[in-house]
Protein backbone atom coordinates (compact mmCIF):
# COMPACT_ATOMS: atom_id res chain seq x y z
CA UNK A 1 0.00 0.00 0.00
CA UNK A 2 0.95 3.66 -0.81
CA UNK A 3 1.58 5.88 2.17
CA UNK A 4 1.95 9.54 1.38
CA UNK A 5 3.46 12.41 4.27
CA UNK A 6 2.45 15.40 3.19
CA UNK A 7 4.67 18.24 4.77
CA UNK A 8 1.97 21.29 4.61
CA UNK A 9 -1.58 20.25 3.57
CA UNK A 10 -2.96 23.25 2.44
CA UNK A 11 -4.67 24.67 -0.78
CA UNK A 12 -2.35 22.38 -3.41
CA UNK A 13 -1.87 19.72 -1.19
CA UNK A 14 -5.29 18.97 -0.42
CA UNK A 15 -6.03 18.39 -3.75
CA UNK A 16 -3.56 15.72 -4.33
CA UNK A 17 -4.91 14.09 -1.32
CA UNK A 18 -8.30 13.88 -2.12
CA UNK A 19 -7.33 12.24 -5.18
CA UNK A 20 -4.91 9.42 -3.89
CA UNK A 21 -7.67 9.13 -1.10
CA UNK A 22 -9.78 8.14 -3.72
CA UNK A 23 -7.75 5.71 -5.32
CA UNK A 24 -6.86 3.54 -1.76
CA UNK A 25 -3.58 5.76 -0.35
CA UNK A 26 -3.31 6.03 3.20
CA UNK A 27 -2.48 10.04 3.47
CA UNK A 28 -1.05 11.90 6.69
CA UNK A 29 -0.40 15.42 6.49
CA UNK A 30 1.00 18.54 8.97
CA UNK A 31 -0.57 21.79 9.89
CA UNK A 32 0.28 24.60 12.35
CA UNK A 33 -3.11 23.99 13.44
CA UNK A 34 -4.26 20.59 12.79
CA UNK A 35 -6.99 20.98 14.71
CA UNK A 36 -8.80 23.09 12.25
CA UNK A 37 -8.50 21.14 9.36
CA UNK A 38 -10.77 17.99 8.97
CA UNK A 39 -10.01 15.93 6.03
CA UNK A 40 -11.76 12.83 6.15
CA UNK A 41 -9.72 9.33 6.61
CA UNK A 42 -6.49 12.20 7.01
CA UNK A 43 -4.55 12.00 10.12
CA UNK A 44 -3.21 15.16 10.59
CA UNK A 45 -0.68 16.30 12.76
CA UNK A 46 0.84 19.71 14.35
CA UNK A 47 4.28 20.94 12.93
CA UNK A 48 5.61 24.27 12.94
CA UNK A 49 9.12 23.81 11.92
CA UNK A 50 10.64 23.53 15.17
CA UNK A 51 9.66 20.06 17.10
CA UNK A 52 9.54 16.68 15.03
CA UNK A 53 6.26 14.85 14.14
CA UNK A 54 4.93 11.90 16.57
CA UNK A 55 6.53 8.17 15.28
CA UNK A 56 3.26 7.67 14.01
CA UNK A 57 3.45 10.03 10.74
CA UNK A 58 6.56 7.97 9.61
CA UNK A 59 5.08 4.52 9.88
CA UNK A 60 5.21 3.13 5.83
CA UNK A 61 5.40 5.93 4.04
CA UNK A 62 6.10 5.93 0.96
CA UNK A 63 5.70 9.12 -0.87
CA UNK A 64 6.44 12.68 0.81
CA UNK A 65 5.72 15.88 -0.25
CA UNK A 66 6.38 19.34 1.11
CA UNK A 67 4.50 22.52 0.89
CA UNK A 68 6.01 24.60 3.21
CA UNK A 69 8.03 27.45 2.44
CA UNK A 70 11.63 27.91 3.64
CA UNK A 71 12.42 30.94 6.27
CA UNK A 72 15.34 32.43 7.24
CA UNK A 73 16.50 29.82 8.84
CA UNK A 74 16.42 27.52 5.87
CA UNK A 75 13.85 24.66 4.82
CA UNK A 76 12.24 23.53 8.22
CA UNK A 77 11.50 19.87 7.07
CA UNK A 78 14.89 18.76 6.45
CA UNK A 79 16.29 21.08 9.42
CA UNK A 80 13.92 19.11 11.69
CA UNK A 81 13.07 16.17 10.02
CA UNK A 82 15.51 15.21 6.75
CA UNK A 83 17.46 12.71 9.17
CA UNK A 84 14.39 10.63 10.00
CA UNK A 85 13.11 10.97 6.26
CA UNK A 86 16.44 9.52 4.59
CA UNK A 87 16.04 6.59 6.69
CA UNK A 88 13.00 5.45 5.87
CA UNK A 89 13.40 2.37 3.91
CA UNK A 90 10.51 2.75 1.05
CA UNK A 91 10.31 6.24 0.24
CA UNK A 92 10.21 6.09 -3.71
CA UNK A 93 9.40 9.58 -4.21
CA UNK A 94 9.18 13.25 -2.66
CA UNK A 95 8.44 16.32 -4.41
CA UNK A 96 9.36 19.72 -3.01
CA UNK A 97 6.83 22.40 -4.08
CA UNK A 98 8.99 25.93 -4.90
CA UNK A 99 8.31 28.78 -7.26
CA UNK A 100 8.72 30.43 -10.16
CA UNK A 101 10.13 33.40 -8.83
CA UNK A 102 13.65 31.55 -8.56
CA UNK A 103 13.95 32.82 -12.25
CA UNK A 104 13.80 36.42 -11.15
CA UNK A 105 13.19 39.24 -13.52
CA UNK A 106 13.15 38.77 -17.34
CA UNK A 107 11.73 41.76 -18.32
CA UNK A 108 9.05 39.53 -20.07
CA UNK A 109 11.30 37.17 -21.94
CA UNK A 110 11.26 33.19 -21.46
CA UNK A 111 12.32 30.71 -19.31
CA UNK A 112 12.60 26.96 -18.56
CA UNK A 113 14.08 24.75 -16.52
CA UNK A 114 17.51 25.63 -17.67
CA UNK A 115 17.58 29.11 -17.56
CA UNK A 116 20.16 30.43 -14.72
CA UNK A 117 18.43 31.13 -11.41
CA UNK A 118 18.00 34.77 -10.84
CA UNK A 119 15.86 35.44 -7.95
CA UNK A 120 15.03 39.12 -7.03
CA UNK A 121 13.60 39.02 -3.78
CA UNK A 122 14.59 37.51 -0.17
CA UNK A 123 11.83 34.89 -1.22
CA UNK A 124 12.72 33.67 -4.16
CA UNK A 125 16.88 33.33 -3.28
CA UNK A 126 15.30 31.32 -0.23
CA UNK A 127 13.54 29.25 -2.18
CA UNK A 128 16.47 28.23 -4.58
CA UNK A 129 18.46 27.29 -1.47
CA UNK A 130 15.60 24.97 -0.34
CA UNK A 131 15.85 23.73 -3.70
CA UNK A 132 19.14 22.75 -3.28
CA UNK A 133 18.65 21.16 0.09
CA UNK A 134 16.12 19.12 -1.25
CA UNK A 135 17.94 17.94 -4.07
CA UNK A 136 20.65 16.89 -2.21
CA UNK A 137 19.25 15.37 1.07
CA UNK A 138 19.39 11.99 -0.09
CA UNK A 139 16.14 11.89 -1.27
CA UNK A 140 14.54 10.73 -4.68
CA UNK A 141 13.26 14.54 -4.31
CA UNK A 142 11.56 16.28 -7.63
CA UNK A 143 11.36 20.35 -7.62
CA UNK A 144 7.96 21.62 -8.66
CA UNK A 145 8.50 25.14 -9.45
CA UNK A 146 4.85 26.72 -9.53
CA UNK A 147 3.62 29.62 -11.10
CA UNK A 148 0.76 31.61 -9.75
CA UNK A 149 -1.59 29.37 -8.40
CA UNK A 150 -5.55 30.06 -8.73
CA UNK A 151 -8.72 27.51 -8.35
CA UNK A 152 -11.79 27.56 -6.17
CA UNK A 153 -12.09 30.38 -3.80
CA UNK A 154 -8.53 31.63 -5.13
CA UNK A 155 -9.84 33.79 -8.21
CA UNK A 156 -10.56 36.59 -10.22
CA UNK A 157 -14.28 35.08 -10.46
CA UNK A 158 -14.16 34.86 -6.55
CA UNK A 159 -12.93 38.94 -6.06
CA UNK A 160 -15.41 40.00 -8.86
CA UNK A 161 -18.50 38.41 -7.22
CA UNK A 162 -17.07 40.29 -3.80
CA UNK A 163 -16.89 43.01 -5.90
CA UNK A 164 -13.07 43.80 -4.67
CA UNK A 165 -11.36 42.93 -8.05
CA UNK A 166 -8.82 45.33 -9.68
CA UNK A 167 -7.30 45.78 -13.07
CA UNK A 168 -3.98 47.00 -12.30
CA UNK A 169 -2.06 47.94 -15.25
CA UNK A 170 1.32 47.66 -15.76
CA UNK A 171 2.57 48.36 -19.33
CA UNK A 172 4.14 44.55 -20.65
CA UNK A 173 3.62 42.96 -17.39
CA UNK A 174 2.83 39.20 -17.80
CA UNK A 175 1.99 36.32 -15.18
CA UNK A 176 2.06 32.61 -15.83
CA UNK A 177 -0.31 30.85 -13.46
CA UNK A 178 -1.81 27.23 -13.32
CA UNK A 179 -4.52 25.71 -12.27
CA UNK A 180 -4.85 24.04 -8.48
CA UNK A 181 -6.18 20.48 -10.26
CA UNK A 182 -3.52 20.77 -12.79
CA UNK A 183 -0.93 21.08 -9.85
CA UNK A 184 -2.23 17.48 -8.81
CA UNK A 185 -2.22 15.94 -12.19
CA UNK A 186 1.56 16.70 -12.53
CA UNK A 187 1.90 15.61 -9.21
CA UNK A 188 0.28 12.23 -9.95
CA UNK A 189 2.07 12.01 -13.60
CA UNK A 190 5.58 12.82 -11.37
CA UNK A 191 4.37 9.90 -8.87
CA UNK A 192 3.67 7.35 -11.71
CA UNK A 193 7.22 8.39 -13.86
CA UNK A 194 9.96 9.61 -10.72
CA UNK A 195 12.88 10.64 -11.77
CA UNK A 196 15.02 11.57 -8.74
CA UNK A 197 16.50 15.13 -9.92
CA UNK A 198 13.77 15.92 -12.13
CA UNK A 199 13.23 20.00 -12.08
CA UNK A 200 9.55 21.12 -13.33
CA UNK A 201 8.06 24.05 -14.36
CA UNK A 202 4.60 23.73 -13.40
CA UNK A 203 2.39 26.32 -15.57
CA UNK A 204 -0.32 26.65 -18.32
CA UNK A 205 0.16 27.75 -21.87
CA UNK A 206 -0.29 31.28 -21.80
CA UNK A 207 1.30 33.32 -19.90
CA UNK A 208 -0.77 37.10 -19.63
CA UNK A 209 -1.24 40.39 -18.28
CA UNK A 210 -3.32 39.88 -15.12
CA UNK A 211 -6.32 42.68 -16.15
CA UNK A 212 -7.21 40.85 -19.47
CA UNK A 213 -8.06 37.43 -17.15
CA UNK A 214 -9.94 39.91 -14.78
CA UNK A 215 -11.79 41.52 -17.97
CA UNK A 216 -12.42 38.05 -19.43
CA UNK A 217 -13.71 36.68 -16.17
CA UNK A 218 -15.87 39.79 -15.66
CA UNK A 219 -17.57 39.11 -18.84
CA UNK A 220 -17.90 35.60 -18.05
CA UNK A 221 -20.12 36.68 -15.33
CA UNK A 222 -22.31 39.05 -17.18
CA UNK A 223 -20.37 41.87 -14.87
CA UNK A 224 -18.52 45.36 -15.57
CA UNK A 225 -15.17 45.30 -16.28
CA UNK A 226 -13.23 47.21 -13.43
CA UNK A 227 -11.61 50.05 -14.56
CA UNK A 228 -7.78 50.40 -15.65
CA UNK A 229 -5.72 51.12 -12.12
CA UNK A 230 -2.22 52.26 -13.12
CA UNK A 231 0.21 49.91 -11.51
CA UNK A 232 2.39 53.12 -10.40
CA UNK A 233 -0.55 55.21 -8.70
CA UNK A 234 -1.98 52.31 -7.45
CA UNK A 235 -1.70 51.48 -3.80
CA UNK A 236 -0.90 47.81 -3.19
CA UNK A 237 0.66 45.58 -0.07
CA UNK A 238 4.45 45.43 -0.26
CA UNK A 239 3.47 41.71 -0.62
CA UNK A 240 1.65 42.49 -3.68
CA UNK A 241 3.98 45.18 -5.65
CA UNK A 242 6.34 42.92 -4.64
CA UNK A 243 4.84 40.35 -7.56
CA UNK A 244 4.70 42.92 -10.25
CA UNK A 245 8.73 42.90 -9.61
CA UNK A 246 9.34 40.11 -11.78
CA UNK A 247 7.61 40.22 -15.70
CA UNK A 248 8.79 36.86 -16.82
CA UNK A 249 7.32 34.00 -19.31
CA UNK A 250 7.33 30.45 -18.01
CA UNK A 251 7.77 27.52 -20.72
CA UNK A 252 5.75 24.35 -19.57
CA UNK A 253 7.31 21.84 -22.27
CA UNK A 254 9.63 19.51 -20.12
CA UNK A 255 6.74 18.46 -18.05
CA UNK A 256 4.38 18.29 -20.72
CA UNK A 257 7.08 15.95 -22.83
CA UNK A 258 8.48 13.80 -20.19
CA UNK A 259 5.58 13.41 -17.71
CA UNK A 260 2.88 13.26 -20.50
CA UNK A 261 0.30 15.67 -19.09
CA UNK A 262 -2.57 16.87 -20.58
CA UNK A 263 -3.53 19.79 -18.87
CA UNK A 264 -7.13 20.11 -17.92
CA UNK A 265 -7.02 24.04 -18.39
CA UNK A 266 -4.44 24.95 -20.48
CA UNK A 267 -4.95 28.64 -20.40
CA UNK A 268 -7.22 31.09 -17.69
CA UNK A 269 -10.33 31.01 -20.24
CA UNK A 270 -10.93 27.41 -19.50
CA UNK A 271 -9.62 27.82 -16.07
CA UNK A 272 -11.95 30.96 -15.49
CA UNK A 273 -15.07 29.61 -17.32
CA UNK A 274 -15.13 25.98 -15.16
CA UNK A 275 -15.05 28.51 -12.04
CA UNK A 276 -18.10 30.62 -13.48
CA UNK A 277 -19.62 27.49 -13.99
CA UNK A 278 -19.07 26.13 -11.14
CA UNK A 279 -20.79 28.90 -9.16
Amino acid sequence: MSTLLCFGLGYSAQVLARRLRASGWTVRGTSREPETRHLEGIDIAAFDGTRPLPDRMFDGVTHVLSSIAPTAEGDPVLTVEGDRLSTLPHVAWAGYLSSTGVYGDRGGAWVDETSSLEPSSERGKRRVDAERVWLASGLPAHVFRLAGIYGPGRSAVDQLRAGSARRIVKQGQVFSRIHVEDIATVLEASIARPRAGAVYNVCDDEPAPPQDVVAFAARQLGLPVPPDLPYASTELSPMARSFYADNRRVRNDLMKRELDVALGFPTYREGMRSLVDAG
